[in-house]
């Protein structure tokens, strides 16, 4: 059985990588093309003619329609065959699937399953985007080679933050904090306060702290595989509580999870801030220093795909910091049982009832 949530919203591509050029990209292990009507809409159909089953994305637009690049059929935005060379019947089987689309915090939206369940409210809210006072950067793209639950484990796991990025988040100082952990339908939580701590390395760069901080590190994960970091300091001397978020340094980093393979998954990434707003070279800054965060979470991920492909297994050992990883999982076992049905059993026949 996959472990693909279908009924859900993924980020499929940033809005300025989709034009009208056609533009391949595997999403949730399906080929699929993307390009733009000439009224600028954004469109999303199955990468693979039902002919000889060449993908469409090596053919070519021809005004809103898609030519397949091997016989000359062509397909229209809905993925029906409008034209067969050479013959005037159209087969009822020469069509595609097409997919609906969102655009949405300059981003293209995907909806892989029961299209008459997607809801555009249903994709999740980014805090603060396009407030005054908060600087954004976003068009950002990783490519993970490793299991998108790998990703979302870690992505619910402050402590790794340690020891993965002392040169950017972490910090000696939440060796040994324990995490705190919620749980919603759709969404965990897994969160800590670290207090009376010496700045990490990306406060000291961009804050004016003059002394220790309380810190904290609030890690969402919103089903299937949109996380959110909600992290930042304040002066020791101030109260460790939500009220006084604002006060210091704070930002919200959005990571959106999209799985390409089993094994390999597309990782976009935004980022919203308190701090230097409208400084473009801070956000050039930004760019350099979360890629380097994502890149140490890259290495090890990577390191523990192949190990898990060799073994065979997961893990040998579960530690307390794997409450919230276990109850994704959970959650995500459920949400995907939910879509696919119980499984048909045996009929009577095969079971010698008369």
């Amino acid at each position: 059985m996959s472990d693909y949530i279908r009924n859900a919203w993924y980020v499929a591509a940033w809005t300025k990588d989709i034009g009208r050029q056609l533009v391949s990209r595997r999403i949730l292990g399906e080929p699929i093309v993307f390009y733009r009507r000439e009224d600028g809409a954004p469109v999303a159909l199955e990468d693979s003619c039902p002919h000889k089953l060449a993908p469409l994305s090596v053919g070519e637009l021809v005004g809103d329609e898609v030519q397949c690049g091997y016989h000359g059929m062509t397909f229209n935005c809905s993925g029906a065959c409008t034209r067969v060379p050479g013959q005037t019947k159209v087969p009822p089987s020469a069509k595609v699937r097409s997919y609906p689309l969102v655009e949405r915090y300059n981003a293209v939206w995907i909806w892989m399953g029961d299209a008459a369940l997607a809801d555009p409210d249903a994709i999740v809210e980014v805090p603060r985007y396009g407030e005054s006072g908060w600087g954004v950067v976003d068009g950002q793209y990783l490519h993970f080679p490793t299991h998108y639950l790998n990703i979302t484990d870690n992505l619910v796991d402050p402590a790794h933050t340690t020891y993965v990025h002392k040169k950017t988040i972490g910090g000696a100082g939440g060796e040994d904090v324990g995490v705190k952990v919620e749980q919603g339908d759709r969404q965990v939580l897994a969160y800590r306060w670290i207090k009376d701590d010496e700045p990490v390395p990306l406060f000291k760069k961009m804050g004016n702290f003059s002394g220790p901080v309380n810190r904290w590190q609030y890690y969402y994960l919103f089903m299937p595989s949109v996380s959110c970091v909600d992290f930042g300091g304040i002066d020791a001397e101030l109260e460790p509580v939500e009220e006084n978020k604002d006060r210091g340094l704070r930002s919200y980093s959005f990571n959106f999870l999209t799985p390409e393979t089993e094994s390999t998954t597309h990782y976009f990434w935004l980022h919203v801030r308190n701090y230097h707003a409208d400084d473009a070279k801070v956000d050039a800054e930004v760019v350099e220093l979360m890629t380097l965060t994502f890149t140490e979470d890259l290495d090890i991920l990577e390191l523990v795909q192949k190990e898990q492909e060799r073994t065979g297994i997961r893990e040998r050992t579960r530690l307390g910091i794997d409450n919230a990883p276990a109850r994704i999982r959970r959650m995500v076992e459920r949400l995907v049982a939910a879509e696919q049905g119980p499984a048909e059993g045996p009929s009577d026949d095969a079971q010698g009832v008369a």
